[in-house]
């Protein structure tokens, strides 16, 4: 314990010595949209693609654990916290641009800000992102989609930072996006910016599209309730919610974690969850749609402890 204190402290010197606000035992909770999560050792938001370059070559050199969040909305962090340093890429770290075709945005950026930026260029194919909570690096590092659009229908180009917090540009296949994961899961590389490829539209029906999308969110998810989005991802030949709700589980609860009455696709946080509450959810309706259904759900939400 004296050696991982000695370790968080050289590394907390260094981000100081880098210009780089840092914080100690940050809760981790309010910077998630289950808002769940203990405290972070140490937690570092970078204001500059150079100080998150210098933020992970500090965690490099140091061998110090470290984990990188965006908007968290689809992360839940264990009640006790982590044991390391978080690397926050906030709005600091949220400039987005549009130039003829293409739309250039950091990892901070939130998508609902991309997808407006996008609209007010007159540039579509974006707009099934309008209403995903999460930032552009969550949204690479998870091909996030809906309404049948995935990021990889729109990425051109990325740069990335690998684990040493050198810059590489390398094309979007290079990501191997596929169904909810890219290759950034594997290796350890942070989104810095992205570049979406889109096409000329009418500002009035990309913004049509853009509401309509956000109205059935409302209409059909639980946003009024804290949660990270859809806790589960589709298995082939079904659908989760349809599953979970066929079992007659909507509402199952455990301790403040349950799954939604208004989308069965969903673990919301009915006041005070901890991050056992969820997963005890989570594992009991996988284990009962299984047993009823034949059917394997795996958990869509990313589990940090």
């Amino acid at each position: 314990m004296i050696e991982q204190q000695q370790l968080f402290q050289e590394v907390k010197s260094r981000l100081v010595r880098q210009n780089i606000p840092v914080s100690e035992q940050e809760p981790l909770a309010g910077h998630t949209s289950f808002r769940i999560g203990g405290p972070a050792a140490l937690f570092a938001s970078p204001e500059t693609e150079e100080q998150l370059c210098q933020a992970l070559a500090i965690a490099a050199e140091t061998g110090v654990r470290r984990y990188l969040l965006g908007n968290g909305s689809n992360v839940l962090f264990a009640d006790e916290g982590f044991a390391g340093l978080v690397i926050h890429t906030g709005k600091a770290l949220g400039q987005v641009k549009a130039e003829g075709e293409m739309v250039e945005a950091q990892a901070g950026a939130g998508l609902q800000q991309v997808c407006r930026a996008a609209r007010d260029a007159g540039l579509a194919g974006l707009e099934f992102a309008y209403g995903i909570p999460g930032s552009v690096g969550g949204a690479v590092y998870m091909n996030a989609g809906a309404y049948g659009g995935e990021m990889k229908d729109v990425l051109a180009e990325v740069v990335c930072a690998d684990e040493k917090g050198q810059l590489h540009t390398m094309p979007a296949h290079w990501l191997e996006l596929g169904y909810r994961t890219s290759c950034l899961e594997r290796n350890g590389w942070c989104l810095v910016r992205a570049r979406l490829r889109l096409h000329p539209g009418d500002k009035e029906a990309i913004s049509a599209a853009m509401e309509d999308y956000m109205g059935r969110r409302r209409d059909k998810q639980p946003l009024d309730k804290p949660s990270a989005g859809s806790a589960f991802k589709r298995p082939v030949g079904a659908f989760a919610s349809a599953l979970i709700d066929q079992c007659g589980l909507k509402g199952y609860r455990v301790g403040g974690a349950a799954i939604s009455e208004k989308h069965a696709g969903f673990i919301v946080n009915l006041g005070g969850a901890s991050c056992a509450d969820v997963l005890a959810v989570a594992e009991d309706v996988s284990r009962i749609v299984k047993e009823k259904t034949g059917f394997v759900l795996e958990k869509e939400i990313r589990v940090v402890r």
